[in-house]
């Protein structure tokens, strides 16, 4: 798989866990919008063209990226709880949402070396997050990736 298809599926997986963070939305719905938010076909009612379907995307690692930070957010919260200098619930939705699909990565993803997690995870923020986001985000990974992985 390209990097560029994982890249793509990391960045869906981000919005659609901002999304389930602001929604509490049921974790299909929102995977059904992501992957449906195409090209919509007027006559037909539905979506013509998958948004997901593109073969720069890794649809798989999108659904495990998303399924995975959800049904784990408290472990995954527990595990970030000790690197992180302010309360969690002052976190921004979307630092947290990045936080979290980045400790995920860390976890449960031992095929994705953590230097790759954590510069993704610094890329997304630049692109989605606060201005001086990223600097945040990397400070706390950074931190975590000792105790979370073997760094390899």
């Amino acid at each position: 798989m390209k990097p560029a298809a994982r890249r793509n599926a990391r960045q869906f997986a981000l919005q659609a866990i901002y999304s389930w963070q602001i929604t509490k939305e049921n974790v299909a719905t929102i995977e059904e919008q992501f992957l449906t938010s195409g090209k919509y076909d007027e006559e037909e009612h539905r979506a013509a063209e998958p948004a997901l379907a593109a073969p720069e995307t890794d649809v798989s690692y999108f659904r495990d990226l998303l399924a995975g930070v959800v049904l784990n957010h408290t472990e995954l919260d527990s595990k970030l709880r000790p690197f992180v200098s302010r309360p969690m619930q002052d976190l921004d939705m979307m630092e947290l949402a990045l936080l979290r699909l980045a400790m995920y990565e860390m976890t449960r993803r031992e095929d994705v070396p953590y230097k790759v997690v954590i510069n993704e995870a610094i890329e997304l923020a630049k692109v989605f997050a606060a201005e001086d986001s990223h600097k945040f985000v990397n400070g706390v990974l950074d931190k975590a990736a000792p105790h979370v992985r073997k760094k390899a």
